[in-house]
């Protein structure tokens, strides 16, 4: 009897699995956190009602939300107060590779000053859930020039976000690429490989696993996945839907969303059982809403 238990229970995973993938949908209950970059801010005021629609569509309950602070604060009340709605957390997203350098501190700290004004004057409803950091270091002429000077200045910027966002009482989140586990530092914060000391001093990473296939983001991610299981931290696994000239395995921008969504229900299979893997984010809103099927 237990043994044709095990058998119907097995035959039901793999109905289950199969509709998933027939479909080309990604199932919200079967991964934690299903996210996606909000770039053009202008959207939450011209088209607030079809992004909103898209997101619950697509079973979105997470956003990364550049921050424009040229908008008003009620803009942003309306839409995060609508998002919350719909189950929608939404998250202060900011950075820059100029972070790094050293008049970089002042857009950090113009970003977490208007955080703590805007919290400060919405009801919770309203409010951001946390902070997600972009600033992508190896972007800035220094990585090249100095790279363990910029290293350093870049750590030097997550621990002064790390105090800030707790003053706040909101989480910090940062995006990193896949292979920050091949790059060491040796500097006043200790010597190691950069991913795990990330890993180590933010609440949660979205790791910019641009490739096109299950398995190539799988391997890319492992090494963060298995550490930061042991040091009881999450992982979100991030995938690109734009053009790229990067290389042709880069983006599922060519094959289309049922495809892209048949490669994530792979991943999020594979990493099922791994406490640390916490769902995946899809780079950008934008693109994805023009993807084709």
């Amino acid at each position: 009897m237990k043994r044709q238990l095990k058998v119907w229970t097995a035959l039901i995973v793999i109905m289950i699995s199969s509709l998933a993938l027939s479909s080309g949908k990604v199932d919200a209950m079967s991964i934690q956190e299903k996210a996606t970059w909000l770039w053009d801010t202008s959207l939450i005021m011209d088209d607030q009602e079809k992004i909103l629609l898209f997101l619950e569509h697509n079973d979105v309950n997470k956003v990364y939300l550049q921050i424009d602070q040229g908008i008003a604060s009620d803009d942003y009340k309306h839409f995060i107060s609508n998002a919350s709605d719909k189950g929608i957390r939404i998250y202060a997203l900011d950075g820059a590779a100029s972070w790094v350098s050293a008049e970089g501190s002042r857009s950090q700290d113009e970003l977490f000053n208007w955080l703590h004004t805007y919290n400060e004057n919405s009801t919770e409803s309203e409010q951001f859930s946390g902070i997600h950091l972009d600033v992508e270091p190896y972007l800035n002429s220094g990585w090249n020039l100095h790279q363990a000077q910029t290293i350093e200045s870049y750590q030097t910027l997550i621990m002064k976000a790390s105090e800030k966002a707790s003053q706040l009482q909101l989480t910090l989140e940062v995006d990193m690429p896949f292979w920050f586990d091949e790059v060491p530092y040796y500097n006043e914060f200790g010597k190691g490989l950069l991913a795990d000391w990330v890993i180590d001093h933010v609440d949660s990473v979205t790791i910019m696993a641009y490739r096109d296939a299950a398995k190539d983001i799988i391997t890319i991610v492992e090494h963060e996945i298995a550490y930061a299981s042991t040091m009881n931290k999450s992982i979100v696994i991030g995938v690109e839907t734009g053009a790229s000239e990067e290389g042709v395995n880069i983006t599922f921008y060519d094959n289309g969303e049922a495809f892209m969504n048949e490669q994530l229900i792979l991943v999020q299979q594979h990493f099922s059982n791994n406490d640390a893997f916490h769902g995946v984010a899809i780079h950008y809103v934008e693109n994805w809403m023009t993807m084709r099927p």
